[in-house]
């Protein structure tokens, strides 16, 4: 039941080119720093990635996409990225755009077994071409499919040896679901502790939905954009 490996790359070793990975964080928040670096050592090509954003253009997933080590992006959010802005322009990197509560939810969809689910976001819009539709209550929705993942890179505060995980504040949004949506999951985490110490009402995922552990070190906790209040 002991889930922790001795490295990140250990952690990543068998992650192959061409692979669907999801990866946890909001904006810079919470993002697996340690995971996504050792990614980028291995040099994995061709990834998948599905994740709210997609750094910054030096930060988080940024480095892989700077590394051409990503094919497509499946994202909400991906505006301070100007390598990300570059690739898409120039046709190098394949881009599908999601709302981002459309997003979480086909994350959350592809954990759960759900085959799809309708949703007024996007209806009329360009979100909507190629996919059913139907009038549910006199309004028009869009039916979505769930998304999973060969591999989930994941951020936790807390994780006990076992696999069970606290996440801290904003970090929650998008990591819960992605545990669930993988194949396998991979968590590192700031704290690591025994089994039976972790308040049971306060773990966020149970440990059946993680497959290996590492402890997180030297984290730099990017903030994407920093301002400060106007002196009177």
């Amino acid at each position: 039941m002991n889930k922790v490996y001795a490295s990140a790359d250990e952690a990543v070793a068998d992650i192959p080119d061409g692979c669907t990975l999801m990866s946890g964080g909001f904006g810079l928040c919470g993002n697996p720093e340690n995971l996504i670096e050792a990614i980028h050592r291995k040099g994995v090509k061709n990834l998948t990635i599905i994740s709210n954003n997609c750094g910054t253009t030096e930060l988080g997933l940024g480095i892989l996409l700077q590394n051409k080590q990503v094919k497509k992006m499946v994202s909400s959010y991906v505006g301070e990225n100007k390598e990300f802005e570059r690739q898409f322009l120039s046709g190098e990197l394949d881009v599908e755009l999601n709302p981002q509560g459309t997003l979480a939810e086909r994350i959350r969809a592809g954990g759960c077994g759900i085959g799809g689910f309708f949703t007024p976001t996007g209806a009329g819009t360009q979100v909507a071409e190629g996919k059913e539709t139907r009038v549910i209550d006199g309004r028009l929705h869009v039916l979505e499919t769930p998304l999973k993942a060969d591999f989930a890179i994941i951020h936790a505060a807390k994780a006990d040896t076992w696999g069970n995980l606290v996440f801290n504040k904003t970090a929650r949004n998008f990591s819960p679901m992605m545990c669930m949506a993988a194949k396998v999951t991979i968590v590192e985490a700031e704290e690591i502790v025994q089994p039976g110490e972790l308040d049971p009402d306060q773990v966020h995922i149970p440990s059946i939905f993680v497959k290996r552990i590492v402890q997180a070190k030297n984290l730099q906790k990017w903030i994407e954009r920093r301002t400060v209040r106007k002196t009177a």
